[in-house]
């Protein structure tokens, strides 16, 4: 079969199974197959696949017509223009989730201590915060938290093949326990935040394949805030940082739970969708 009635048929078969971006899907997994760049599959649309190829293409195919997500086939995801390992034991790493980076990188910017700085990342999942601050922060000394030992094992092949394996430093945890007397100048974290009486609010993607760990947040979604937002104050420095992802309809509820904090900010997203609270000590 040539390299475009392959991809031709690959999206008539997604089309058909409701699969979003089903020519996006189509050509990655087509770029999975074949180990190439999308340039690749534009200069050679005539290109006859052999068998095993044209094999390895329709079984990648078959899984995402199943809702499967396609970084969970290729075992990988960019993030802040890190090439991430994800398996079905971490969340997905979305482009949203870069906000609370640069959420960091504003309250940081005009400030005289920004060298040597502490943070920790609570719920790290695949690593990708805690990755990311690393190569933004040399010299800051990073802790990420993961209450999944299997998440925990990504995250630090992650860290490792990246180069932060010295500069972060990963705990098998339940939020911030047994790290509560550290004081650090920035906890960060993306913590499950859908209610689990609302699994609908989810796409069939991550309803049926992610981590209901990593996704779903007690029976109103703001359980996991409710446990983090005390233990943070209490681990933070005077003058320190609590920077949470928050879902689009949960920035009220949330500022609810600051009372204490000194200062609140909110970041929207590039759909003008509140994504970011920022709270000071």
């Amino acid at each position: 079969m040539l390299l475009k009635a392959a991809i031709s048929s690959a999206i008539e078969h997604l089309t058909a199974n409701s699969v979003g971006s089903p020519r996006l899907n189509a050509e990655t997994l087509m770029m999975f197959a074949l180990g190439c760049d999308r340039a690749y599959l534009y200069a050679h649309p005539e290109r006859e696949l052999s068998a095993d190829e044209e094999g390895r293409f329709a079984g990648y195919i078959a899984e995402r017509a199943t809702g499967k997500p396609a970084q969970y086939i290729t075992g990988h995801q960019e993030f802040w223009g890190l090439d991430l390992l994800v398996s079905p034991a971490v969340l997905i790493p979305r482009p949203e989730t870069e906000h609370v980076i640069e959420t960091v990188l504003e309250l940081t910017e005009n400030s005289a201590a920004k060298e040597n700085l502490k943070m920790i990342d609570v719920g790290t999942g695949s690593g990708c915060i805690a990755i990311a601050l690393a190569s933004e922060f040399a010299s800051a000394e990073i802790h990420a938290t993961d209450i999944s030992a299997e998440a925990l094992e990504i995250a630090r092949a992650n860290a490792a093949r990246l180069g932060f394996a010295e500069q972060i430093h990963f705990h098998h945890a339940d939020l911030m326990q047994r790290l509560s007397a550290e004081q650090f100048d920035f906890v960060v974290s993306n913590p499950p935040y859908v209610s689990e009486a609302e699994p609908e609010k989810t796409q069939r993607e991550v309803r049926e394949f992610e981590p209901k760990v990593a996704v779903f947040g007690g029976e109103t979604g703001m359980e996991i805030y409710q446990r983090l937002i005390p233990q943070a104050h209490e681990a933070l420095r005077h003058g320190g940082w609590l920077v949470m992802e928050i879902g689009y309809s949960i920035e009220e509820p949330v500022r609810q739970l600051l009372p204490a904090w000194s200062e609140l900010r909110t970041v929207n997203d590039l759909q003008g969708i509140p994504r970011v609270i920022a709270a000071r000590k």
